[in-house]
């Protein structure tokens, strides 16, 4: 990565299904990502 050049990424819906995969992608690729979720109980399964 660039210096300087920050990849920040937000993602809601991220405690299961589409949104989880992506949070994990987006984070195993340089991106601080920032992962919501209404339910956390439902991520701990």
């Amino acid at each position: 990565m660039e210096e300087g050049h920050n990849k920040v990424a937000v993602v809601t819906g991220s405690s299961s299904g589409i949104g989880r995969e992506i949070s994990l992608m987006l984070a195993r690729n340089g991106f601080t990502t920032y992962a919501t979720m209404r339910n956390l109980a439902k991520l701990m399964n």
